[in-house]
């Protein structure tokens, strides 16, 4: 009986320390959104930054435009430097989440000759995660946006970027790693919520893409009712290999204001999600 009570009053005092962690953590304070545009400057040092202002450069090419995004799960497997590469091949624009800004990708971004947009989610052993934009074109100005998951305290996070289009338009260009482990919508809605206001200024192209964590079919349908919200349209596919979770696809792209071609979904063994690739023209 006495052992008994020992191991209840163990285990007791076991779960009292796990709920005062839990607790102690999601009373921390998160930290600001950063980014980072120039690889030889290495440091996120504000929220907002501006490109270069020329009009000698568009993002899409004589108003043909594809973009591509891609969770590449921290670059943890084989080939996806090869996997990078083909997407940058086809597409104007990458849109990467989960991007771990190591020596390798470093290496690969500076050898391919591309400009990068990065916003820091968070930062271990000395490499910074986050959502990553790659083009040839500078970004006009791009901002970032953070959300913290409210069970693991760990941060996701987003950039809003503006590109210059051949049409003399800007594409908005929205790269977004949704909130993925809260079974509500209060925290996963307010980072979609956070964007609302740029989208409702902003009367040109829209692209709004990323890992959206759409496990689960409420959370799908936030997704749609906010793309409707701004005129956005999903995307059609011709190959559609999407990762999927309970029969739901996590990755999405929507897109307003271009001519929609086509898009495809290709499997791959470099990450746990398969890219997306649309093919758009100007207006």
């Amino acid at each position: 009986m006495k052992i008994a009570n020992l191991t209840r009053s163990f285990f007791i005092f076991i779960f009292i320390i796990f709920i005062s962690i839990i607790l102690f953590l999601a009373l921390l304070p998160t930290s600001e959104p950063k980014m980072l545009t120039d690889l030889d400057i290495p440091s996120f040092d504000s929220r907002c930054v501006q490109g270069v202002d020329s009009m000698s450069s568009y993002l899409d090419n004589q108003g043909s435009l594809s973009v591509s995004t891609w969770n590449i799960y921290k670059q943890k497997r084989q080939g996806w430097e090869q996997q990078l590469a083909n997407l940058n091949h086809a597409s104007q624009l990458v849109l990467l989440q989960e991007a771990g800004l190591s020596p390798e990708l470093r290496q690969y971004i500076r050898h391919a000759q591309l400009k990068v947009s990065m916003a820091q989610a968070f930062t271990l052993l000395d490499t910074s995660y986050g959502v990553m934009n790659l083009s040839h074109t500078e970004v006009k100005s791009a901002c970032a946006f953070m959300a913290t998951e409210p069970l693991i305290r760990v941060e996701k996070s987003g950039i809003l970027a503006y590109y210059p289009l051949s049409s003399g338009e800007e594409l908005l260009v929205v790269n977004l790693h949704g909130i993925n482990f809260e079974w509500t919508l209060t925290h996963y809605s307010r980072q979609f919520e956070a964007l609302a206001l740029e989208l409702e200024k902003h009367q040109g192209p829209i692209i709004l893409a990323g890992d959206f964590n759409t496990w689960r079919a409420q959370r799908l349908n936030l997704v749609s009712e906010f793309a409707k919200r701004f005129n956005l349209s999903a995307i059609s596919y011709r190959v559609d290999e999407r990762q999927r979770v309970f029969g739901l696809p996590l990755d999405h792209l929507y897109y307003r204001g271009l001519a929609f071609l086509g898009a495809e979904s290709l499997a791959t063994e470099s990450s746990d999600h398969n890219p997306i690739t649309a093919h758009f023209r100007l207006r």
